[in-house]
């Protein structure tokens, strides 16, 4: 502990009643940046940074009985302004409960605390033999925990489902403080309410999750994958329809980038274009190696659609080398980023939907902008699209200019029947919109949850929606 003296407790003195937690002072927080995406120096009254379970619950259980607000901290990856804090908030960090507790590939599990990051996890499960489905661009720094509380999607969705899926237990604590601990370890169990549903994709509105079981896959061994060009939307609807029927569970990802993304990301400086940059379309296709079985392979999808015309031009990549390369094409957004203000969004809508949508989104935003960049890429086989709007000159970084963005992204998104958000969550950014997506009778029972298990509304104050 440091920068505070040891005197009662209260309202804001948290560290002086819990001397035995490591705390760092305002001067220490200040060194931290917001967030991936905001680079502004994180205020807060202390941060805590408990090493068990009992001291988040100690944490949460003062600041129930006395108001204060406490915030939750992971690897500070949100895309959704859902980490940001002020001069008066406590926030609670889990990065130094980051301890991988067991990996069983006889049970195909691994337990774990929430403080985990993901490419530590990835890397320990497959050294023991074993997969973890999860996976996603921010895996370097974003958190186990947080990825149970944004339901976290990824890349692999298409055959593992999204980290609900991957969830068999958990150990949680309500904002009162009151620990529910239920590591279950099997697939199946009945018995009574699946509480943990409570706190996956509830953004850490109705409790910290400090310990979690997730289930393990066996590796699938080598991949193949296939960078395509395509000239219409139609014909990567047909191919992604062709590919799920003929190669099933063969199928790892199937993700696609309008051609703007692709120009912007390999473009000079950038990463070396797998294909020659002139396609209205690219997609990304990664499955099971043809070694590893028999059946449909990559290799007869694509000479079946290169005959048919669906694909335009393809190649297919001869080592685990230009495997990296095509998937860093994808990955690597950073070039768009490089000219603020640039603008996320992440929606998911009705395949046969996208394109009308894009196309929609952009003469909205052109009309406003007209020097402005749209680029857009997806997993499309699950229905969920990621667009950047840049404003170009025309538009400064402004809540009128942002304004203008988010209407031009969900007043189109609502006639086609979508969701505000496919994996990133709500936090602050989107709750205006979240009528979108929810009823309000849905939105009601929401807070009526968190009524329920947080009557002070201490934790995440703000998020998702105003009780």
């Amino acid at each position: 502990m440091t920068g505070f003296s040891a005197s009662a407790a209260g309202a804001g003195k948290l560290p002086e009643a819990l001397p035995d937690i490591d705390w760092l002072d305002t001067d220490e927080i200040r060194l931290r940046q917001t967030s991936y995406w905001d680079a502004s120096s994180l205020t807060a009254r202390a941060l805590a940074r408990p090493t068990t379970t009992e001291e988040v619950a100690d944490v949460l259980r003062i600041a129930s009985s006395t108001g204060q607000p406490v915030f939750t901290h992971g690897g500070r990856t949100t895309c959704v302004d859902a980490v940001r804090t002020g001069a008066g908030d406590i926030i609670l960090s889990l990065e130094r409960m980051n301890r991988i507790l067991e990996i069983d590939p006889v049970e195909g599990i691994a337990v774990v605390e929430a403080g985990v990051v993901l490419q530590t996890l990835q890397e320990a499960v497959a050294q023991a033999g074993m997969f973890l489905p999860l996976d996603l661009g921010a895996r370097g720094t974003c958190t186990i925990g947080g990825n149970v509380a944004t339901n976290a999607g990824g890349v692999n969705v298409l055959r593992y489902g999204m980290m609900r899926n991957l969830v068999l237990g958990m150990e949680a604590v309500l904002p009162t403080g009151e620990v529910i601990s239920s590591m279950n370890r099997m697939l199946k169990n009945n018995s009574g309410f699946d509480l943990k549903q409570l706190f996956i994709g509830t953004e850490g509105l109705l409790g910290v999750v400090t310990k979690i079981v997730l289930r393990l896959e066996p590796d699938v061994g080598a991949r193949d994958v296939a960078m395509l060009a395509l000239e219409d939307f139609d014909a990567v609807l047909k191919l992604q329809a062709d590919a799920k029927r003929t190669l099933a569970a063969r199928l790892l990802s199937f993700e696609v980038m309008w051609g703007a993304y692709y120009d912007a990301v390999t473009a000079d400086g950038g990463h070396r274009p797998p294909l020659p940059r002139e396609a209205p379309f690219y997609v990304l296709v990664e499955t099971v190696a043809a070694e590893a079985g028999g059946g449909e392979t990559l290799l007869s999808l694509l000479e079946r659609n290169l005959e048919g015309g669906i694909i335009a031009d393809g190649v297919v990549a001869g080592s685990e080398r230009e495997r990296s390369d095509f998937w860093r094409v994808r990955d690597d957004f950073e070039r768009i980023l490089a000219e603020p203000p640039v603008y996320l969004y992440d929606v998911s809508l009705p395949l046969r939907s996208m394109e009308a949508y894009v196309g929609e989104v952009e003469k909205a935003f052109r009309d406003a902008f007209p020097d402005g960049a749209l680029h857009v890429f997806g997993h499309i086989c699950d229905g969920n699209l990621h667009l950047f709007l840049a404003p170009g000159t025309a538009g400064s970084d402004t809540p009128g200019t942002r304004r203008t963005a988010d209407e031009a992204v969900y007043t189109a998104l609502s006639r086609f029947e979508g969701a505000i958000s496919a994996e990133h969550g709500i936090g602050r950014e989107k709750k205006e919109w979240l009528p979108i997506s929810r009823s309000p009778e849905e939105i009601a029972l929401m807070r009526r949850l968190k009524r329920t298990l947080d009557p002070a509304n201490i934790l995440n104050r703000g998020l998702v929606f105003d009780v």
